[in-house]
């Protein structure tokens, strides 16, 4: 362990050397920290994003059409695939942030058995605040870090994603 401050994953890995010392507990290290940030880092995001009558997975729909540049507009497919999501579980968010008048379902002009979701004015009035606020506490919570040290985090995350993912795990 380095000499910087000690967490609960750090107990967690003391105790299990204490009574299995033949384990080799580097990726419960890692792992467990992921975990423990993501966890924390996500009841953060709702916080920041309850103001604006969103959850998470709302303000992954509304970025999701956000990003994709005007008129934001995508099927309820593209943004099932983006958000790795049933139809189901879509449908309820779409149903929700229709209700808000954040979004609105029309009939697709290029097929009529598919619908487009686009946002409204003031879905995207809404997303371009919540996403500064969610910027504001992601940012806040990276500030432990200098510059270089967060890219450095940043790189190594990604290296781990793409050989998780690659690797089919």
């Amino acid at each position: 362990m380095s000499a910087q401050r000690k967490d609960a994953v750090d107990a967690i890995i003391e105790q299990w050397a204490g009574v299995r010392p033949d384990l080799d507990t580097r990726a419960m290290e890692v792992f467990g920290r992921i975990y423990r940030l993501s966890r924390t880092m996500g009841d953060r995001m709702e916080k920041a994003y309850a103001p604006f009558g969103i959850s998470r997975g709302e303000f992954d729909v509304l970025a999701t059409l956000r990003r994709s540049g005007e008129p934001y507009t995508l099927s309820p497919r593209q943004l099932s695939a983006t958000l790795m999501l049933t139809t189901g579980g879509m449908t309820g968010r779409l149903d929700k942030l229709e209700r808000a008048g954040l979004l609105r379902r029309s009939p697709d002009p290029h097929d009529r058995r598919a619908l487009q979701v686009t946002l409204t004015e003031k879905g995207l009035a809404v997303i371009d605040e919540a996403v500064g606020a969610g910027l504001a506490v992601q940012t806040e919570a990276l500030s432990t870090m200098n510059e270089e040290q967060a890219g450095q985090l940043a790189d190594l995350l990604r290296e781990l994603l793409a050989g998780t993912l690659e690797a089919g795990h």
